[in-house]
C-alpha cells in the first residue's frame, strides 16, 4: 500500500483523503496480473480522461476568445499522449507507476501510452477524492502554461507537438535551447532542439516560441516525418 505523505502528492500539490485511490491510479494492468491486485486504474483513466477535457475546455471559453475550430484545435494540441506523458514524468509517475517485473524489464516506465493512462487515473483520483476545484487546480497547475502556449496562436501549425508526439514513441523528451541578439525593437532568436547530447535542429524567429516551432520542423524534417 502507499503510505500517507507519498512524494506524488507533493508532486501533484494535492493530499489525498482516501490513499488508496492514488494506489489505485498508479496500478497498470500488468501489475495486477502478477500481484495481488484486484483492480488496476483503466476504470480511472476514462474517468480522468473526460475531467481532463471538461477543464481544459472550459479554461478555453472562459479565459481565451477563441472560435469554436479554434478551440478544439487547442485542446487537442494540449489533451493528447505525448502532453499527458510529458507531464507525468515532470511528476514522478515514471517512478511511481506500479507495473509487472516483466513490463518494467522491457522500458514499461517510459512507454508514453503507460505514462498517460496513469495521469489520466491521477486525475480521475483526485475528481473523485475531492471535487471537480480539486482537479481543476491540479490540472490548471501543470496545464495552464501548455494552454496559453497554444491558445496565443491556435492557427499555427504546431511542429513542437508534433515533434514531442514523434520523440515520444521512443521514450524521449526534446529539449530546447534559445537564445536573443539584436535590439529591442527588432530582436531575434535562435533555437536549437536537442536530446542528450545530440542537437536534432536548428530555427531563428521573431519570437522564442517562432524560433523554437521553426527548430522542431527542420528536427522533423530531418527524421523524415512526412507531415513535417
Amino acid at each position: 500500500m502507499i503510505d500517507d505523505g507519498h512524494p506524488l502528492e507533493a508532486s501533484l500539490g494535492y493530499d489525498f483523503a482516501d490513499p488508496s485511490l492514488l494506489e489505485l491510479a498508479l496500478t497498470h494492468r500488468s501489475f495486477t496480473a502478477e500481484e495481488d491486485a484486484e483492480e488496476s486504474n483503466e476504470r480511472l483513466e476514462f474517468l480522468g480522461d473526460a475531467v481532463l477535457g471538461l477543464i481544459v475546455s472550459t479554461e478555453l471559453h472562459e479565459a481565451w476568445d477563441l472560435k469554436e475550430g479554434e478551440m478544439a484545435k487547442v485542446r487537442a494540441a494540449v489533451v493528447n499522449e505525448a502532453t499527458l506523458a510529458t507531464v507525468a514524468r515532470s511528476i514522478g509517475v515514471d517512478e511511481a507507476v506500479q507495473i509487472s517485473r516483466g513490463e518494467d524489464a522491457s522500458g514499461g516506465r517510459h512507454k508514453p501510452s503507460i505514462l498517460a493512462d496513469a495521469m489520466e487515473a491521477l486525475i480521475g483520483a483526485v475528481y473523485l477524492d475531492g471535487g471537480l476545484e480539486a482537479a481543476r487546480r491540479v490540472v490548471l497547475g501543470r496545464w495552464r502554461p501548455i494552454i496559453a502556449d497554444r491558445a496565443a496562436s491556435p492557427g499555427e501549425r504546431d511542429y513542437k507537438t508534433r515533434l514531442q508526439e514523434v520523440l515520444a514513441r521512443e521514450g524521449l523528451l526534446p529539449v530546447y535551447e534559445v537564445a536573443g541578439s539584436g535590439p529591442d525593437h527588432s530582436r531575434m532568436f535562435e533555437a536549437a532542439v536537442r536530446v542528450g547530447g545530440e542537437i536534432l535542429g536548428h530555427g531563428v524567429g521573431s519570437s522564442k516560441k517562432r524560433a523554437q516551432q521553426a527548430a522542431a520542423r527542420a528536427a522533423l524534417e530531418a527524421r523524415g516525418v512526412a507531415d513535417a
